[in-house]
């Protein structure tokens, strides 16, 4: 059975006392009130409060998660943050490939498979993001883009690998817009992604693999986005900035 998966993406928002308060009410709230043990919360706070904020989670049914990380091991990378420095700190996810760092930071689908290898070579959980913009869904060449980067960042991999990999769609016209695509849409590309992945790796293979989805996720609409067949959760911004609205969508399956 694929893992159900409610992540949430801090981005650059909260300060330490107050992202301290507010991992507290949800590690706290998660361990009260969710009690699918197919159910996995993910927390992915700013670098700077990994080390504290891991220490503060006492229950398996929450993992510590980075925004980012770098490919290289080590060296002369200023700024740069490894995998085995989140590895350090407690860290078992790392979303990768977010539509934000693509755009700002013209980080290019090599460079994602890239931090893709490092990831799993360290034995840690890639949540690797794709999605179209607008234009893209507009002409219709949605499906073969978001496609292409599933091919170009992951199609390396061997089956094995490529089961321990999250994927998460996030349409990019969707992301913080209060837009959300229509359960159908969803369904729609979350079907397609997993039949691509079918096509190289077999029907088992996709079968086992979490998709998630991703751009205004909230808890009006959780629930249904959720119930579609090739919905596997939810790669949550705005929304896990609110502990009862982030836990009321874990709690959606």
């Amino acid at each position: 059975m694929r893992k159900k998966i409610a992540a949430g993406n801090w981005k650059m928002n909260k300060t330490f006392e107050e992202g301290q308060i507010l991992l507290s009410e949800v590690v706290n709230m998660v361990k009260d009130e969710i009690v699918n043990p197919n159910v996995q919360v993910v927390l992915c706070v700013p670098f700077p409060y990994l080390s504290t904020f891991g220490k503060l989670i006492d229950t398996p049914k929450v993992s510590l998660g980075a925004q980012n990380c770098y490919p290289k091991a080590s060296g002369a990378y200023t700024g740069e943050v490894s995998v085995p420095m989140l590895q350090s700190v407690g860290v078992g996810h790392i979303i990768i490939g977010h539509s934000e760092r693509r755009q700002y930071f013209n980080e290019s689908d090599a460079f994602v498979a890239e931090k893709v290898n490092a990831i799993l070579e360290a034995g840690l959980t890639p949540i690797f993001c794709c999605g179209e913009t607008l234009d893209q869904r507009n002409e219709g060449i949605h499906f073969d883009f978001v496609k292409g980067q599933l091919t170009n960042s992951l199609f390396h991999l061997s089956a094995d690998d490529l089961k321990k990999v999250v994927i998460a769609y996030e349409p990019i016209w969707a992301i913080g817009t209060g837009v959300t695509a229509s359960n159908d849409q969803a369904q729609e590309m979350h079907k397609v992604l997993r039949d691509h992945l079918a096509s190289k790796y077999g029907a088992e293979v996709a079968e086992e693999i979490s998709i998630l989805y991703g751009g205004s996720v909230n808890g009006a609409n959780a629930q249904e986005l959720f119930a579609c067949p090739d919905v596997d959760g939810g790669l949550v911004g705005g929304a896990s900035l609110k502990s009862r609205e982030f836990v009321n969508i874990a709690k959606s399956f």
